[in-house]
């Protein structure tokens, strides 16, 4: 199970990689070091902090100002966890840790998008692009000067585009299209008059909230696996 989620993630490689790419060019221009550079996709491993980071930190800009920035960002992770500790609630506190660090944006959109409620699944994923998003910062530290901007020329819209091919198929009732809808223009408003991060996070409570609204009178559904229905009968 850890290999297919490892393998799932790969079709989204045609976006990290330049993603990857573009961090490592504008470290390096921002005065950051090889070691530097690496050290942020290795210990930070969130590319827009990263992004977001290397030329504060080129910059000799103070430490809070660049956590807070940094926080600010990632906000909204806080809203991943809360759904993938749902679909996964009997994770210990060591795979909680775990995947809580590996936790990004693509390993939460293929891994809610598959369907599959699998640990293992899940953090092969997480894994699948660790690997490729500091093996690519790698390259392009050492090869900063070779590197074209990836960003300049466009190709960052591979991401959208990927998120928008994981999300459509998972949409299958008009609720859920209704909450996709109003979560889409709800961003388009806010997230650019918004700091950064805060606005992704406010659309993620006001849709999630939405969503409730309109199931508040829906059954709730409990589903039970054969192993747990086994350990009731034992």
């Amino acid at each position: 199970m850890f290999w297919k989620g490892f393998r799932a993630i790969m079709p989204l490689y045609l976006g990290i990689i330049p993603f990857a790419l573009a961090y490592a060019v504008t470290a390096r221009a921002a005065g950051l070091g090889i070691l530097e550079t690496q050290a942020l996709s290795v210990l930070v491993f969130a590319g827009a902090s990263q992004f977001s980071a290397a030329p504060l930190l080129g910059a000799g800009v103070n430490g809070f100002a660049i956590v807070l920035t940094t926080f600010l960002l990632n906000v909204r992770h806080l809203l991943y966890g809360i759904s993938i500790a749902r679909v996964l609630p009997n994770m210990t506190l060591r795979q909680r840790i775990f995947g809580a660090y590996f936790l990004t944006d693509e390993a939460f959109g293929t891994f809610i998008a598959s369907g599959v409620k699998d640990y293992r699944f899940f953090f092969g994923a997480c894994i699948s692009l660790f690997v490729s998003w500091n093996a690519f910062t790698l390259v392009g530290a050492l090869a900063s000067s070779l590197v074209p901007d990836p960003v300049a020329l466009g190709v960052d819209l591979v991401f959208p585009l990927s998120f928008l091919a994981l999300l459509i198929p998972i949409l299958k009732t008009r609720i859920e299209w209704l909450v996709a809808g109003f979560s889409s223009l709800a961003a388009f408003l806010l997230v650019p008059r918004l700091p950064s991060g805060l606005g992704i996070l406010v659309v993620g409570v006001l849709g999630s909230l939405l969503g409730a609204w309109l199931t508040k009178d829906e059954p709730v559904q409990t589903q039970v696996s054969l192993e747990d229905a086994a350990r009731e009968v034992a």
